[in-house]
């Protein structure tokens, strides 16, 4: 039982290598971005899988941990970092370091949430609501979403002009993952009129998206929108800290300040 989640980490491990393999060539195509990035939507599936599995069989253990980051930063950093560079980065002069940017940021990320949800045996504890800083997974979600949207147009947003776009969005995500911006974890989702408000815009926004372009550009909203939520929340909390004239802090919910997640 204890080797069951860890095959499926190493499954994710597989997808990320499989897909910087593919786009490993001078000039990989369109399709070649689109079945990598396929590959590394697999990788986050498992991504998933493992940890429940993991929950389920109650074989937690600080080796799962620790291989699960190492997994993690090669199918989430290494290899969307590799895509982004063949894929638009290559054109700027800064282009390598700004992809290995978004490598070494998503490792200070991993090894922060390494230290910061082990106990003091180095064993796994239970997440809180929030994460500090955005997690690797839906930060390289973001660029895969952008590959998926580039094929769905037949290539369109591969264009030189957008390169800068991208290089720039690939600098905000790896300062995110390295920032203190609080993001929902969804770890102990509670349902309330809060989150039910949450849920239908996000079902009417995509509605919207799709019927005014492609389905793939809902994975972009939708990832898109989770950020903007954390930079809202974390916004709302430094403007009530402000206004607070003794300097102290809002009361903060114990359930609410636990580890962050990956």
């Amino acid at each position: 039982m204890f080797v069951l989640p860890n095959l499926v980490t190493l499954s994710s491990i597989f997808c990320g290598f499989s897909a910087m393999r593919v786009v490993a060539t001078d000039n990989p195509s369109v399709d070649d971005f689109y079945r990598a990035a396929i590959l590394l939507m697999f990788a986050m599936l498992f991504d998933l899988l493992d940890g429940r599995i993991a929950r389920m069989t109650r074989t937690q253990s600080a080796f799962g941990l620790q291989l699960d980051s190492l997994a993690d930063i090669i199918s989430f950093g290494a290899a969307p970092s590799l895509l982004m560079y063949k894929w638009m980065l290559f054109r700027l002069p800064g282009g390598a370091f700004i992809a290995f940017m978004f490598t070494a940021c998503g490792a200070i990320r991993l090894a922060r949430f390494n230290v910061l949800s082990s106990g003091a045996s180095g064993t796994p504890i239970k997440p809180g609501k929030y994460t500090v800083g955005l997690p690797i997974p839906p930060a390289s979600g973001v660029m895969i979403s952008l590959l998926l949207a580039n094929h769905a147009v037949g290539g369109a947003l591969g264009h030189e002009r957008y390169t800068v776009a991208v290089a720039a969005v690939t600098i905000v995500l790896s300062l995110l993952m390295v920032s203190t911006v609080q993001f929902r974890s969804f770890k102990d989702l509670q349902f309330n009129i809060g989150t039910a408000v949450l849920v239908m815009f996000a079902v009417t926004s995509s509605v919207i998206v799709w019927r005014m372009s492609q389905p793939q550009f809902v994975v972009v909203w939708l990832l898109t929108f989770y950020i903007l939520i954390g930079l809202f929340e974390t916004m709302r909390a430094v403007a009530l800290r402000l206004t607070r004239h003794d300097g102290t802090e809002p009361p903060v919910d114990a359930s609410d300040a636990g580890t962050p997640s990956k």
